[in-house]
């Protein structure tokens, strides 16, 4: 189900899996694990330009003078930026026609500079200066000095009203969320190299975490080894949530503090980044030996996984999928829709370099399935004030259907 940004307890050392932000931390690292990364490459200065130059020609065939976006994930995606949100702007203009532009606090120019793969005009700006104006210059450098300018759809209200305001109203405000979608969707082969490698990374410290768990652990200290094994197998770990007895009843957990014993249902939501794609993995299974009831319900969860995969046709709504999956849920006594006991929350999301991109695995979403999209395949079951299962892989769309990064879990009893 992936990182939410106040859900990393279990990789902060809490002792209950809370609804929380504290820092990252791991355990000591493990002996025998080495580093799957080593031959991993990161995107090329070449697939960004190309990546700018076909949100260019969208613009461009839309009538778009720019288009202008705050540090985060589309930033990177475009010029490679890794940068921090704060109330000081850092941006890019991408303009319809010519080179883009950072502007950038003139004290964090050098840092930017550090991970900017694309151009090199960077016009800083000074603390009683306004980041606004330097942004309304570059748009007139480029030859845009009126017109609809798009913003990318993260980009904070004050930078949009700044902006606006700054160009004395010669700019009228588009949103840039289809266009930075029709080039972000469909992932190259660059990116899903990525993303397998992460995903093999965190699978791999899963099975090292599964082979380690004994009772008395706390989800802490379950989710600092399964850390501590991400950064031994070359990985960056990105969230580590451990949910266990009660607590796995609710899909981000509970602050009820919890404590591994026989007969516990642990379910673990994983993942890392390798240069920054992301892998996204569940697991759920008992310690010790399960109950007629538990294995039911994984059985159930695990047929839901599989039948996602049987619906994910070229050219069929994503949305659909979710349909299925909770179509057969019901047969099964659980639901209806989205009520509990049953399946609470949608059965997937996409995936690449945010832990949750659209298209969404999601009743109604229309979106057609396309090649080179990813997904999480994560169908559960939560029985409020017992347990919860969840199981999830990722998986891309080929010609030929989907294919998964990682293979299905086997079985209650063989659960990596």
């Amino acid at each position: 189900m992936r990182r939410r940004a106040f859900l990393t307890a279990a990789a902060a050392g809490m002792a209950a899996s809370a609804l929380a932000m504290p820092r990252l931390s791991w355990a000591a690292a493990p002996s025998g694990l080495t580093s799957m990364t080593r031959d991993a490459k990161p995107i090329s200065v070449e697939e960004r330009r190309q990546r700018i130059a076909r949100l260019q020609r969208a613009m461009a065939e839309r009538g778009v003078g720019a288009m202008i976006m705050e540090s985060g994930s589309s930033l990177d995606y475009f010029t490679g930026v890794q940068w921090h949100r704060s109330e000081r702007t850092t941006a890019a203009v991408i303009p319809a026609r010519g080179d883009i532009v950072i502007v950038t606090p003139a004290f964090e120019e050098p840092s930017v500079r550090e991970t900017l793969a694309v151009g090199d005009d960077v016009r800083p700006w000074d603390e009683h200066e306004s980041p606004f104006v330097r942004i309304v210059g570059a748009l007139k450098d480029r030859g845009v000095a009126g017109g609809p300018i798009a913003f990318e759809s993260t980009t904070r209200l004050f930078i949009v009203d700044g902006v606006r305001d700054a160009g004395g109203g010669a700019y009228s405000v588009v949103s840039g969320d289809a266009l930075v979608k029709g080039v972000r969707l469909i992932k190259s082969p660059a990116e899903l190299a990525l993303m397998q490698t992460a995903n093999d990374v965190t699978l791999a410290a899963l099975r090292h975490v599964h082979a380690n768990v004994h009772v008395g652990m706390s989800p802490g200290e379950i989710g600092a080894l399964m850390n501590a094994a991400t950064v031994a197998l070359g990985g960056t770990p990105e969230f580590a949530l451990v949910l266990i007895n009660e607590a796995s009843a609710y899909p981000h957990g509970s602050h009820q503090r919890q404590t591994l014993r026989e007969g516990s249902v642990i379910l673990m939501d994983v993942g890392c980044t390798v240069h920054g794609y992301q892998s996204d993995i569940s697991r759920t299974w008992v310690m010790g030996q399960a109950t007629p009831k538990q294995r039911k319900v994984w059985d159930t969860v695990k047929r839901g996984q599989e039948i996602a995969l049987a619906t994910a046709k070229l050219g069929a709504p994503v949305g659909g999928i979710d349909d299925a999956v909770r179509a057969y849920y019901e047969t099964q006594g659980w639901g209806p829709g989205y009520h509990l006991p049953g399946l609470s929350h949608r059965t997937g999301h996409g995936i690449g370099l945010d832990g949750h991109e659209p298209p969404y695995l999601v009743h109604g979403d229309p979106t057609p399935l396309a090649p080179g999209m990813c997904f999480s395949d994560e169908p559960g079951i939560y029985i409020p004030g017992e347990f919860g299962v969840r199981l999830e892989d990722c998986w891309h769309m080929t010609q030929a259907g989907p294919k998964l990064f990682t293979g299905l879990a086997k079985s209650l009893d063989d659960p990596i």
